[in-house]
C-alpha cells in the first residue's frame, strides 16, 4: 500500500458514478484515504470524491480491454507499506538545497509530473484515484491558469501542485531580478489558484545556478529538485549508473499523451526495486 494510506481497496472496474464525481470536482481539498491527505489546505474543504458504487461483478474469465482504465489499474503492482515519513532536515539559513534525489534511506521513491500545457489525458485523474498514486505536479503558471479545473481534480485525488516558473525559460546565468520574477510570479499565481503556496521548485530543464537557489529561497521554496530517472512513452530512462530506482529517487515525466503509460512504467520500476511510491511533500517539511 502507499504511504499515508491505511488500507488499499481491492482494485475494481470503476462505475460511471466515479467519473462523473471526479469531473464535477473543482475544489482543492484532499479527502481521507489518499496519499496526500495529511497536508494542510487553507481553503474550506468540500466533500471529497465519493467512493464508487460497485457495479455488477464481471465474468471470472473476462479481461479488461487493453489500455482501458480497468486494464491500467489491473497492471499496478501491490506495494509494501511505506514506513512513516522521516522528513529530511533543511538548512535554516542561506539558499535552498538542490537535490537530484532526496537524501533518505527510507524505501520510497517519488513520482513528479512537469509543465501542464501540452496534454492532459482525462483518464489520468481516475487512474491516480483508483491506483492511489501520490504525485507532485511542477506546473507552469499559465498552464495552471488555463486548465485549473483539471489540476484541481488531480489535487483532490492525491496530487500536490508545485512551482515550475512562468515562461519555462532556462534560468542559469540570468539576473537575480529576472529569476525572482519567474519563480515568485509563478508561486503567487499558483497560490491564488490552489490556495497553497508552493514550497518546492524545479527549474526548467534542470538548469540553475547559485542565483536560482537564492531566488527560490526568497520566494518561499524549501528545496529545488532535479531528477534521477525520466519516463517517456512508457520507458524509464536512468540517469545514474545503477540502472535501478534507489531510495529517495525522483522520477520525472510530463503531461503528455502517454502519461498513463509513464505512470504505470514508473510504478513497475519502483516495485522492482523493492520500494514504495510516496508523496514528496511529506519528506520535505
Amino acid at each position: 500500500m502507499f504511504p499515508g494510506v491505511s488500507a488499499i481497496p481491492t482494485r475494481r472496474i470503476p462505475a460511471v458514478a466515479t467519473l462523473l464525481a471526479l469531473l464535477a470536482l473543482t475544489a482543492c481539498a484532499v479527502g481521507p484515504g489518499h496519499p496526500a491527505h495529511a497536508r494542510q489546505v487553507t481553503a474550506a474543504q468540500p466533500t471529497p470524491p465519493a467512493q464508487p458504487t460497485p457495479s455488477a461483478s464481471p465474468s471470472p474469465t473476462a479481461k479488461p480491454a487493453f489500455k482501458s482504465l480497468a486494464w491500467y489499474v489491473s497492471q499496478v503492482p501491490t506495494f509494501p507499506e511505506a514506513p512513516p515519513p522521516q522528513p529530511v532536515p533543511l538548512p535554516t539559513t542561506g539558499s535552498v538545497p538542490f537535490w537530484h534525489r532526496l537524501p533518505t534511506d527510507q524505501k520510497v521513491a517519488f513520482i513528479t509530473i512537469d509543465d501542464g500545457g501540452l496534454a492532459r489525458p482525462p483518464g489520468v485523474i481516475e487512474f491516480i484515484w483508483e491506483a492511489r498514486i501520490p504525485v507532485t505536479m511542477f506546473l507552469n503558471s499559465p498552464a495552471a491558469e488555463e486548465h485549473t479545473d483539471y489540476f484541481r481534480q488531480i489535487e483532490a485525488v492525491g496530487g500536490v501542485v508545485e512551482n515550475h516558473t512562468i515562461t519555462h525559460t532556462s534560468l542559469a546565468g540570468r539576473s537575480y531580478d529576472y529569476q525572482k520574477q519567474e519563480i515568485c510570479g509563478a508561486a503567487d499565481r499558483l497560490e491564488g489558484l490552489f490556495g497553497k503556496r508552493p514550497t518546492l521548485f524545479r527549474p526548467p530543464f534542470g538548469e540553475h545556478d547559485s542565483t536560482t537557489l537564492q531566488a527560490a529561497h526568497d520566494c518561499g521554496a524549501k528545496a529545488v529538485f532535479h531528477w534521477t530517472e525520466t519516463v517517456h512513452e512508457g520507458k524509464v530512462r536512468y540517469q545514474t549508473p545503477e540502472k535501478v530506482v534507489q531510495p529517495g529517487d525522483v522520477l520525472l515525466m510530463h503531461f503528455r499523451p502517454a502519461l498513463m503509460d509513464d505512470l504505470l512504467a514508473a510504478l513497475k520500476a519502483i516495485h522492482r526495486a523493492g520500494l514504495t511510491p510516496a508523496l514528496l511533500e511529506q519528506y520535505v517539511r
